[in-house]
């Protein structure tokens, strides 16, 4: 005599979705994961374009202006402070390792104790500074231009100050020189973080969860 079939406790119904939950849930971390290395490359990829383009030099130091102050800014406003810094730590990373990415297509570790060191040094500092400040003190405000731009100010003036200082220890420069010799990137780069902010307004207003994990 044949046996009926027993119909699945509601018990072991319930249990049957939950074992696929796992793996979606890990995919998701990997997803998320891949996703933010892609970013972390591609703008320390932009960051050594932008150092390359222009290379004019100006003021008594012979600093070249360059766009690399708005690939490192847009790096923090865009990705967020985590993201934002190793972005600019890796393009500083690859310029020391001998890749020819720095400004004037230098590289190695003599460039971080030369004239430019105090810049390069809190570059990465700056694009986590105004990622911090765009994601926490912007908040929902972060698609308006003139917030981003206030939040990376801040930033602006840390490497400015930093670069000043770079220049009177290595270069054994007064203060009052260093800070004329810095005083003409000023009006340059300042255009550079409004470029900056206009760029990343418009981006968040597209992505509004982008700064959601980093």
């Amino acid at each position: 005599m044949p046996m009926a079939e027993t119909a699945p406790t509601p018990e072991v119904a319930a249990e049957a979705p939950a074992a696929t939950v796992a793996p979606s849930g890990a995919a998701r971390v990997r997803r998320s994961s891949t996703t933010d290395l892609a970013l972390v490359a591609a703008f320390a990829a932009l960051v050594a374009a932008c150092a390359v383009v222009g290379g004019v030099p100006v003021g008594g130091a012979g600093v070249p202006i360059t766009l690399q102050t708005l690939a490192v800014i847009l790096a923090g406003v865009v990705l967020g402070p985590v993201r934002g810094f190793l972005a600019v730590a890796l393009y500083l990373a690859l310029g020391a390792a001998g890749l020819p990415v720095l400004a004037d297509h230098t590289s190695g570790l003599g460039v971080f104790t030369g004239m430019t060191a105090g810049y390069l040094w809190t570059f990465p500092l700056a694009a986590g500074l105004a990622g911090l400040l765009v994601r926490y003190a912007a908040g929902p405000r972060r698609t308006s231009a003139l917030v981003v731009f206030l939040c990376a100010v801040p930033a602006m003036v840390l490497n400015h100050l930093a670069g000043v200082a770079g220049m009177k220890l290595n270069a054994h420069l007064g203060w009052s020189t260093a800070f004329a010799y810095d005083a003409p990137f000023w009006l340059g780069d300042t255009v550079k973080i409004l470029v900056a902010a206009l760029v990343a307004a418009e981006v968040h207003r597209a992505f509004p969860q982008l700064l959601r994990r980093r």
